[in-house]
């Protein structure tokens, strides 16, 4: 499984009980299904080109200047918009998110895992990381962000999940050579709604919105943009919600022997000391989807998990321990 959340490979998306993909256990968040109805008559038209509520929006919810913001249809939109820039290598530090090395290469870029910084290279770090969940702390993001400044390199930052751990995040401490990705659909339960950001230094922000599509933003992506910084207080309570269930769901799983890693994120990396595949094929055809970890570079025994409901959690392990 390349990616999570593939619930359109077979019968109907509704019927999967999806521990793949890291969303908001609740499903859409109302204020967004709301949002998004009330912008439905937006769709008649074309979208504002130049994305200026949504840039609002988002430069409020972020805590940064308007200039230093660019609205982007998903997080993979704005990693690859990010990574077009350069003409370096691209280092990644394994296991992460697959999609940095595909899109370095896309845009003829050599990929570089691990090892020194170069003149023109760009590193990318995942905080949270995808798929351990392991979050460095804003200073320490930052320190590798002056490593990478005294070697003549960049850092891009993907924040995809910061959103969960949001005291560690350094949109607010942008400088050049520092870029940061991110993505709302997440914790909003809208994957489908495509809304993510880059932020940069301004100039560097005028350098991407010349190589980014016409409108870029949908209508009602545009209006969930604009709504964020109305529902701050919505998106802490979920987060504050995942974190208790996620140490819930990590205790039942250690309890029976699993090993789990420490995690900041919506998501559990376990390792359960035998092969998965067939445990994971099994659990599909009960309408049960896992992920499993090979795009990531790691053994059959590990699974990357979803926290999920209490209800929804134990629903899983009830259907996986007796096929384990």
């Amino acid at each position: 499984m390349k990616h999570g959340g593939n619930v359109w490979a077979a019968g109907e998306p509704g019927q999967w009980l999806d521990f793949s993909a890291n969303l908001r256990p609740e499903g859409m968040a109302p204020w967004v299904r709301e949002t998004m109805r009330t912008a439905a008559d937006d769709a008649a038209y074309y979208p504002d080109p130049s994305m200026r509520a949504a840039r609002r929006g988002l430069a409020a919810y972020a805590g940064v200047p308007e200039k230093c913001i660019l609205p982007t249809p998903g997080g993979a939109a704005a990693i690859d918009l990010a990574l077009s820039l350069g003409r370096g290598r691209v280092r990644i530090d394994m296991p992460t998110f697959g999609e940095y090395a595909e899109r370095a290469r896309v845009h003829g870029r050599e990929v570089a895992v691990s090892g020194p910084l170069t003149p023109g290279d760009t590193a990318v770090l995942c905080n949270p990381n995808n798929p351990t969940g392991e979050a460095l702390t804003r200073e320490q993001v930052l320190a590798r962000h002056r490593k990478a400044a005294q070697d003549g390199a960049e850092l891009l930052v993907d924040e995809a999940f910061i959103d969960y751990c949001p005291e560690r995040s350094v949109r607010r401490d942008i400088a050049p050579g520092l870029m940061v990705a991110g993505s709302l659909t997440k914790i909003l339960g809208a994957p489908g709604l495509r809304l993510g950001y880059v932020c940069a230094v301004p100039a560097v922000i005028e350098r991407l919105a010349a190589r980014q599509l016409p409108w870029a933003l949908g209508a009602m992506a545009s209006a969930v943009a604009a709504a964020l910084p109305l529902h701050v207080t919505d998106m802490a309570e979920d987060a504050a919600r995942n974190e208790l269930r996620r140490e819930r769901f990590a205790s039942a799983l250690t309890r029976r022997g699993v090993r789990v890693w420490p995690s900041a994120a919506p998501f559990l990396l376990a390792d359960f000391g035998r092969d998965m595949t067939r445990t994971a094929a099994e659990l599909r055809r009960r309408g049960i989807l896992v992920r499993t970890c090979a795009s990531f570079g790691l053994p059959p025994s590990v699974l990357r998990l979803a926290v999920k409901t209490d209800e929804q959690n134990q629903r899983l392990m009830e259907a996986l321990w007796p096929i384990f």
